[in-house]
């Protein structure tokens, strides 16, 4: 489909969702953001959802500004993913076992690594400007300095929620590894810590929500952010290197007979900011539970822990900002998807996978997100598919 867009804002909003599906909370949010001085076009995708200031699946383009809340607490969250040589006639009967063993080597949930890992001793990783990377650390704001310790040891975990770690078939019968997983708990600090600082700034005082501060360019507050925002970035980047690397050494041992090979990875963040150019305007672009699509571009799609993934490639349509959705997006919370379904919806609706079955997911359950065939059919005009995926051993923390 091509977009809509929403009568009676000061900006264009460009939809591609269909506006009567949209929640009232999150069209609302919509039209606070585009109140802002400083933006100049908002385009919404279609897994758009309600969020804190800006909504989920929204891609927000500012000049002379960058608005944190749009970003989302976890900076530079989003998915990596690579094709390898194995196919579906080298898995075994029982995936348990893989599961196991990826569990073992990525920590999940609120576990990290005892010790830091060292990227130089793992497999093919690539290791220019890692010491540089950690000496920027010096710069960040000091109110989250004393994590340093945490942030260390959880580089290379995966975090909670919606983040996961998948082996995967596509329509061929080839195997591909795919993980979902941003800057734990430092960039949600440092992105806590900067929402709270643009609040207090004066230029805010007066607006529609105050979660929707900013911070302006060539101020020193800007500055800070700036520095510990694209830090954050780089960090979630390192994160998930670090993962597909120790997912790779997991694969290497359980089907070493195979002698595995792997393709170049693709990865894409879904929550940052971007400077790009449109219009003969330069402009900060934030994206909010959305990857960049710029024509050419591969990207990764991914719907819930039952369904299909999709890997995509952008067509560079610049009336979205270049950029298209992350994922299925929820249509329910956590909290509804809870008290609505029970551990043997989830283990009917995940039937097939092997993953875990329990009541600590079943918040996770694919009835609780939108259906990712409906998100891909809107967007159209945004990605081509290249492959799609299915899991079948989904690890989540």
């Amino acid at each position: 489909m091509s977009y809509t867009e929403v009568p009676g804002a000061r900006v264009p909003i460009r939809m591609w969702a269909d506006p009567a599906t949209v929640e009232d909370v999150a069209m609302q949010q919509l039209r606070n953001v585009s109140t802002l001085p400083w933006i100049k076009g908002l385009a919404v995708m279609p897994d758009v959802h309600f969020g804190k200031g800006a909504t989920v699946g929204s891609v927000i383009a500012m000049q002379g500004a960058v608005c944190p809340a749009a970003v989302g607490v976890d900076i530079g969250c989003g998915m990596s993913a690579v094709k390898t040589s194995l196919t579906a006639n080298d898995l075994p009967g029982d995936l348990s076992r893989l599961r196991s063993k990826i569990e073992e080597a990525i920590p999940v949930g609120f576990s990290m690594h005892d010790d830091p890992v060292d990227p130089r001793r793992l497999h093919g990783l690539p290791t220019a400007g890692w010491d540089d990377f950690w000496g920027r650390f010096d710069g960040v704001a000091e109110a989250v300095k004393f994590r340093q310790s945490r942030a260390l040891k959880q580089m290379g975990s995966l975090g909670g929620g919606n983040h996961f770690v998948e082996f995967c078939l596509d329509e061929t019968g080839a195997v591909w590894l795919m993980l979902h997983s941003g800057s734990r708990n430092i960039g949600k600090e440092l992105a806590e810590y900067h929402i709270g600082e643009a609040r207090k700034l004066s230029h805010n005082q007066n607006l529609v929500d105050r979660d929707l501060a900013v911070f302006i360019a060539d101020t020193p507050q800007m500055a800070a952010y700036r520095h510990d925002l694209f830090w954050a970035q780089e960090y979630a980047r390192h994160n998930r290197e670090i993962m597909m690397a120790l997912f790779k050494d997991v694969v290497r041992k359980e089907f070493k007979k195979a002698r595995p090979m792997f393709e170049q990875t693709i990865s894409c963040h879904h929550n940052y900011v971007s400077e790009e150019r449109y219009e003969g305007m330069d402009l900060l672009v934030t994206r909010k539970g959305a990857i960049r699509a710029g024509g050419g571009e591969y990207g990764i799609i991914p719907g819930s822990m039952g369904t299909g993934s999709y890997i995509v490639r952008g067509l560079g349509n610049e009336d979205s900002f270049n950029s298209a959705s992350h994922g299925a997006g929820r249509r329910m919370s956590r909290n509804q998807a809870k008290k609505r379904f029970s551990e043997r919806d989830l283990a009917e609706q995940t039937r097939g996978v092997e993953c875990r079955k329990d009541r600590g997911v079943v918040d996770e359950i694919p009835a609780a997100y939108k259906p990712i065939e409906q998100v891909m059919e809107q967007q159209r005009d945004l990605v081509e598919v290249v492959a799609k995926l299915k899991q079948v051993v989904c690890v989540k923390g």
